[in-house]
């Protein structure tokens, strides 16, 4: 599915409060050095999109890779609103757009390392996307008793970037009843909950390390720290990232 677009829309990521965030006690490591980011923009309005939702399960599973599932509002006009869908991520999806100078977004959408996109049930062409790119910087996350430990390596004279962190729903089904997907009932993988920035980066080494909340909310279970890149004020291409998910979830 395809939606015209006809302005050029400035994205604009606010500072987002605090949430509550579900991480077991212990010590954890998240694997250091992911290859690649696959950004997944998907409707439950979409009736082409739950082969997409099909295939990032699958990739989520490979642990070389940042798999993220950020659904969209544009669609929720048709008889169902997509319950997991944020403004937010219709923004960003319209931002990744106008930095390419393209004049629609579509779902299923996949864009990967914060630039490159392809439909999102096309394999071979993510394949070939992920395997092209690569993130310069290395990232990793530990995790041990209350803090949450972020490590980003300097990497002079990479660009400097912002590092963001993603809470993760790590699975959700929904039973859909109404619009395109009527009477489907469909399962979505590393939902994106929030995203919030954590600190800028000027190419050097810097580590990130806070408290965990102290409650928890039994839907975020896991995860993710992005260092992207910004263009006339648009999200741009991602330098690196890792992510981490509760084991017990």
């Amino acid at each position: 599915m395809k939606r015209l677009f006809k302005n050029r829309l400035v994205l604009s990521i606010s500072f987002l409060a605090a949430g509550l965030l579900n991480l077991s006690s212990g010590v954890d490591h998240a694997r250091a050095g992911a290859k690649g980011v696959i950004e997944l923009y998907t409707s439950q309005g979409c009736s082409s999109c739950p082969p997409a939702d099909e295939l990032a399960e699958k990739y989520a599973q490979d642990p070389d890779l940042v798999v993220l599932t950020l659904p969209v509002t544009y669609w929720d006009y048709l008889g169902w609103k997509d319950t997991f869908a944020q403004k937010k991520f219709t923004n960003r999806q319209y931002g990744y757009a106008a930095l390419r100078g393209d004049r629609s977004v579509y779902t299923p959408q996949v864009v990967v390392n914060g630039y490159d996109h392809a439909v999102g049930s096309n394999e071979r062409d993510i394949n070939r996307l992920v395997e092209r790119g690569s993130l310069p910087v290395n990232i990793e996350i530990s995790l041990s008793g209350p803090d949450i430990k972020i490590d980003v390596e300097g990497k002079s004279p990479v660009s400097s970037g912002t590092v963001w962190m993603a809470l993760l729903q790590k699975s959700g089904t929904v039973s859909i009843g109404r619009g395109e997907n009527r009477n489907r009932k469909i399962t979505y993988t590393n939902i994106v909950k929030e995203m919030r920035p954590l600190g800028k980066w000027e190419g050097e080494a810097m580590t990130l390390q806070f408290a965990k909340p102290d409650l928890m909310s039994d839907e975020i279970n896991g995860l993710a720290v992005i260092l992207q890149t910004k263009e006339q004020n648009l999200p741009a291409k991602i330098l690196g990232a890792a992510s981490w998910m509760n084991k017990g979830s």
